[in-house]
């Protein structure tokens, strides 16, 4: 068979993939479920993306590394922007259909426990979410037990000449990202010697600031839709997410904002 564009993006297979559960179909619940099924597929390529980063990172390539933030600080703000089509659906319009997604619930979703894992934000008790058996508790528990991007990003700084203690070199890769001060020192030095450094860092702030806003968006979003409610599935629903909220990827990059 010829291949088509039709064929090759699989598009018979991908828009027979949004199968309402209201009956009488309700209007609002195709694009409840598009809006969650692309947050999905562009998880899925942040996850790519990071790994290219965590590889760059450890071969110190530099250039290649700017490349890949300008590409997922890009992606962050579409990730973003999409809150903007998801508010257009007002919180009566949700209650409409949300007995439907039963014990469903976005803190079931193993592609974001994976983003959050990779990028050092760890906690072990996120695999309640994923029982034993579940079908991708095995992804999950891999990006807990292996190197960060932080962890890596530790590898570029030693590579790049600065000086990052060996405790963290040799850390538990299994405990949340932490701050440091010699890091911060170490991030400063490059900052104001290195100037292609420079460009580097400030991308990483972007990327960071960029899911910061994100996580901030969702929160109101579940807030202004739901208010007080547990979320479905039982889950804790709007202060749980504000736990994480202002939480950055990168802190030392943070902290050394009022030397610069």
């Amino acid at each position: 068979m010829t291949l088509t564009y039709w064929t090759y993006l699989k598009l018979d297979e991908l828009l027979n993939l949004q199968e309402v559960r209201s009956h009488p179909p309700e209007h609002d619940e195709p694009l409840f479920i598009i809006i969650h099924q692309t947050y999905e597929l562009w998880f899925k390529l942040l996850l790519h993306e990071l790994d290219r980063i965590k590889r760059d990172f450890l071969a110190n390539e530099l250039y290649a590394l700017i490349a890949g933030f300008k590409r997922i600080r890009t992606v962050m703000k579409t990730l973003v922007e999409q809150m903007d089509i998801l508010e257009t659906m007002t919180p009566m319009s949700f209650s409409s259909f949300r007995d439907r997604l039963d014990t469903a619930s976005g803190f079931q979703s193993a592609q974001f426990r994976e983003l959050e894992f990779l990028l050092g934000y760890k906690r072990k008790e996120m695999l309640n979410y994923q029982p034993p058996g579940a079908p991708h508790r095995h992804a999950i528990l891999r990006r807990l037990e292996e190197p960060s991007v932080v962890d890596s990003f530790y590898a570029f700084l030693v590579r790049q000449g600065a000086s990052v203690p060996e405790e963290l070199l040799d850390r538990d890769v299994t405990l949340p990202t932490q701050p440091d001060e010699k890091v911060q020192d170490a991030v400063y030095k490059l900052y104001r010697t290195r100037p292609q450094l420079t460009i580097l860092v400030e991308l990483m702030t972007d990327f960071d600031e960029g899911l910061q806003e994100w996580r901030y968006r969702h929160v109101k979003l579940v807030e202004r839709t739901i208010g007080s409610k547990r979320g479905t599935g039982g889950s804790l629903g709007v202060e749980f997410l504000k736990e994480s909220l202002f939480k950055p990827v990168f802190p030392d990059l943070w902290a050394i904002r009022h030397r610069l």
